[in-house]
């Protein structure tokens, strides 16, 4: 199977067997992914926007590595910056996606890291604007978008009731340390996760560093 594996994921199509991933600002070689995918890991989720406002090259390095290691997804994800001075939601979107073509990295869907920080504004409308500029702009250069998040985060930044965002794929985060779906209670008009974010900052296999922990089925 290939990377597209998680545009079926995005469309509802449903494996019979769970597939397990890992996400981690650490480098990875080639060979480290080898020995990753070899140990039971399917796919990976490297980070590209920064908070900052930056490209994380490294991480576009991870992604490229990942391919060539024949890892079954691979995926890119944005945590947007928000501060003054910051490119416009959009902007960010086509630095990031810029960078990754202009890289020759490949990737599948470009997940919208949409947690608390001191970055967001109290403004609940502002920030529902901003996230939906995210995703029409990775829209408009033909990219699949799906969002990080829970409802703790969602609640603070756009209020658990919107629901703008809710026919994008979700990547649930909640570190309960099991790979399912069995805990996830709807909130922003999602009933089911695409994906669950179960674990975070463990030590990966294959001595990668620490790692987040990610499952689908």
């Amino acid at each position: 199977m290939t990377r597209v594996a998680l545009l079926f994921l995005v469309l509802g199509v449903s494996f019979s067997t769970a597939y397990l991933g890992i996400d981690t600002i650490a480098a990875i070689s080639v060979s480290g992914f080898q020995c990753l995918k070899n140990n039971g890991y399917w796919f990976y989720i490297g980070r590209v926007g920064m908070q900052t406002g930056g490209i994380d090259n490294g991480g576009i390095q991870n992604i490229k590595n990942a391919d060539a290691a024949g890892m079954g997804a691979v995926d890119a994800y944005i945590y947007p910056c928000k501060r003054s001075g910051c490119a416009s939601a959009a902007q960010q979107v086509t630095n990031t996606v810029n960078a990754l073509h202009n890289a020759g990295a490949q990737f599948g869907t470009l997940w919208l890291d949409i947690e608390r920080d001191d970055d967001w504004p109290s403004d609940l409308n502002r920030n529902r604007q901003f996230i939906t500029d995210m995703a029409n702009q990775g829209r408009a250069l033909g990219v699949r978008i799906g969002v990080y998040t829970n409802s703790y985060n969602w609640d603070a930044i756009v209020g658990n009731s919107w629901t703008g965002m809710a026919s994008y794929d979700l990547w649930w985060a909640n570190w309960n340390g099991q790979a399912n779906f069995n805990n996830f209670s709807p909130f922003g008009g999602w009933t089911k996760p695409g994906m669950h974010q179960y674990a975070g900052d463990v030590g990966g296999a294959c001595e990668v560093g620490n790692v987040d922990l990610s499952w689908f089925a």
